[in-house]
């Protein structure tokens, strides 16, 4: 487990002229083969042929490193064939400069962490496979650099998503939503889930809620909300339940397509990428959004985590799967 951390530090510490879209998923097989892994990678010519435009669009200003989905397969410890897997959606952004709708330097400066969400996916695939824990787990990952050329995407551009839902842009820096549309859907699509959780380093927001103390969790279930929590506590990985409210969409509700990236306003915006998130969860999916952008990484040395990436999820996740 330590060893698992360990790995979410140091990957996510890393700049984004080292770990890209495409190197990540060279590293991502790498670790498969370490541990006994499937791993599939679909390159963006593949992402064409089945539609992924959200992702697509958040990686079309990175000329040089194209975006990727990387799928990580783990059957579980003497799991029965028929045994439900736990898909874990992380968030890969190896650099989001905010793309049109630029970031200031303050703001820029640290967007290597906009990865960690995806981190800690690919680190508690590894432990889970060290530890043997018996429930099949299935790891998605979205990677894709957000950066400005004549190739990005634009403000007001109406985009369609590998859900079919097409989505008009307000902020390009309201990209990750977009990258975890399409690994939701590509997950509902290809995967019976028994639950499905994201992690995503998604709003400042979240920052602004609650600091660097919980990380907010939104969810459209109940128990598996309460699952989380619980292991958050026992972790000290800790979580704060933020409200899912109907209401809320409209927030970003669109004239021209089935929704906006981002509301207009700065209000809720936590609640905002979670009921963003939830349009591409059917109905009788478990899911749970982590919002971790104020726990992925720490300006400042704590008791037992140095500065930089925290590898947060990690032992939440390990936790909450070794007690189904």
């Amino acid at each position: 487990l330590v060893r698992a951390v360990n790995l979410a530090r140091d990957w996510g510490h890393e700049p984004a002229n080292i770990i890209n879209p495409v190197t990540l998923a060279e590293r991502s097989q790498a670790l498969a083969e370490r541990h006994g892994l499937k791993c599939t990678i679909l390159d963006e010519q593949k992402l064409e042929e089945i539609g992924a435009g959200a992702l697509l669009a958040v990686g079309k200003g990175s000329h040089q490193t194209p975006p990727r989905i990387i799928i990580l397969e783990y059957s579980g410890k003497n799991a029965a064939p028929e045994a439900q897997p736990v898909v874990l959606v992380g968030k890969g952004l190896t650099f989001d400069s905010g793309g049109y709708s630029m970031k200031d330097v303050s703001n820029m400066q640290g967007m290597k962490y906009d990865k960690c969400g995806a981190m800690a996916v690919l680190a508690t695939m590894a432990a889970a496979a060290d530890l043997g824990i018996t429930t099949p787990i299935i790891a998605i990952i979205g990677a894709a650099e957000n950066m400005v050329s004549s190739y990005a995407y634009r403000p007001d551009d109406l985009i369609t998503s590998l859900a079919g839902k097409s989505i008009e842009i307000i902020s390009t820096d309201a990209e990750g939503r977009l990258v975890l549309a399409d690994c939701l859907t590509f997950a509902q699509k290809n995967f019976s889930a028994r639950a499905i959780i994201d992690l995503a380093t998604l709003t400042g927001g979240v920052v602004v809620a609650l600091g660097r103390l919980r990380a907010g969790l939104l969810s459209n279930n109940d128990s598996l909300a309460e699952q989380l929590s619980a292991a958050g506590e026992r972790t000290h990985e800790r979580l704060w339940r933020l409200p899912l409210d109907e209401e809320y969409f409209q927030l970003i509700k669109s004239d021209d397509g089935d929704m906006k990236n981002s509301a207009t306003v700065r209000e809720a915006h936590p609640i905002v990428g979670g009921i963003f998130l939830q349009q591409f969860i059917e109905d009788n999916v478990p899911w749970a959004h982590l919002d971790i952008a104020g726990l992925a990484d720490t300006p400042k040395d704590s008791a037992y985590c140095p500065r930089g990436a925290t590898g947060f999820g990690v032992r939440l996740l390990i936790d909450y799967l070794e007690r189904l």
